[in-house]
C-alpha cells in the first residue's frame, strides 16, 4: 500500500519530493472474512505545511468505519479512476483524491473541485460494489455523502472559508497575527451561514474534527482581541455546539 501511493502520479502538476503531501492511513483490521478478505475502519490524517514556519496545520481527520477488502501477500494493486477494479484500489484513489482536493482548496478558491469530481466518480464507478460505504443508502456518513456534501452548492461556503482561513489567515499569521486572527473571524460567518441552511451537517462535522482544536489556539492567545474572541466563541457554539467544551476554553 505503501508503495502504491507514494509511485503513482495522483496529479499532473509538478512537485519537488519536499512538496508532496503529509498523510497517514492508518488502518484497524479487527475481522477476517476469508484467507485473503478483511474488514475494519481507516483513519486518514492530512497535513499542510503553514507558509514561513515548520507547523503543520490538519487538513483532514476522517474514520471509515465500512472497509472491506481482499488481499495477499502477492496482490498488486492496480488502479484506473475510470472503472471500479478492486475495493482495496477504489478505496485509496479515492482517499488520495480527497486529501489532494482539501490541500488545494486551501490554496487557491475552490482549488480542490477537479480532484473532489475524481473522488466522486470512483465513488460512481463503486455503485455495484457488495461492501459498505459507496451507496447513498447506507448511512449519512459515508464516501457517497462525503464527495456529496463536499460538491453540493449549499456547502460551498466551507470551502471558501477554507481558502480564506488558510491563506489569507494561518499562512500570513507569522507576520501579521493581529490581521490574520481578523481576516478568520471574519470569514466565520461563511460557517454560520451553511448552518443555518444545515445545521448539524456532516461535511460541518468532517471539518471541525480537523480544525476545532487549531481554531482554540488561533484565539486562545494573550494578545488576541478579547471582544474578537467573544464573538469568535458566538459563532462556534452556534455552528459547531459537539465540540462546546472545546470552544469555552476561549472564554475562560
Amino acid at each position: 500500500i505503501n508503495e502504491f501511493m507514494n509511485s503513482k502520479t495522483w496529479t499532473n502538476h509538478i512537485f519537488s519530493p519536499d512538496e508532496r503531501i503529509e498523510c497517514n492511513f492508518i488502518f484497524t483490521l479487527n475481522k477476517q472474512i476469508s484467507a485473503d478478505e478483511f474488514a475494519g475502519s481507516m483513519q486518514v490524517q492530512s497535513n499542510r505545511t503553514i507558509y514561513g514556519t515548520t507547523y503543520n496545520s490538519t487538513m483532514l481527520n476522517f474514520k471509515d468505519n465500512d472497509i472491506q477488502f481482499k488481499f495477499d501477500e502477492q496482490t498488486i494493486i492496480t488502479f484506473d479512476e475510470n472503472s471500479h477494479i478492486s475495493n482495496l484500489s477504489s478505496l485509496l484513489g479515492f482517499y488520495a483524491y480527497l486529501v489532494l482536493g482539501f490541500d488545494y482548496d486551501s490554496f487557491s478558491p475552490e482549488g480542490g473541485t477537479e480532484y473532489f469530481q475524481k473522488a466522486e466518480k470512483i465513488v460512481n464507478n463503486a455503485q455495484s460494489e457488495p461492501t459498505k460505504g459507496w451507496k447513498s443508502f447506507e448511512g449519512r456518513k459515508n464516501r457517497y455523502w462525503l464527495t456529496e456534501n463536499i460538491l453540493n452548492e449549499i456547502y460551498r461556503p466551507i470551502r471558501q472559508f477554507s481558502y480564506q482561513y488558510h491563506r489569507l489567515g494561518l499562512d500570513v499569521m507569522g507576520t501579521k497575527a493581529s490581521e490574520a486572527r481578523s481576516q478568520i473571524a471574519e470569514n466565520l460567518t461563511l460557517l454560520q451561514q451553511v448552518h443555518r441552511k444545515k445545521p448539524s451537517s456532516f461535511i460541518m462535522q468532517v471539518f471541525f474534527d480537523a480544525k476545532a482544536d487549531e481554531l482554540v489556539n488561533v484565539f486562545n492567545s494573550n494578545e488576541a482581541n478579547p471582544e474578537e474572541k467573544r464573538r469568535v466563541y458566538t459563532i462556534l457554539t452556534e455552528v459547531a455546539p459537539g465540540d462546546n467544551a472545546k470552544w469555552e476554553k476561549l472564554v475562560k
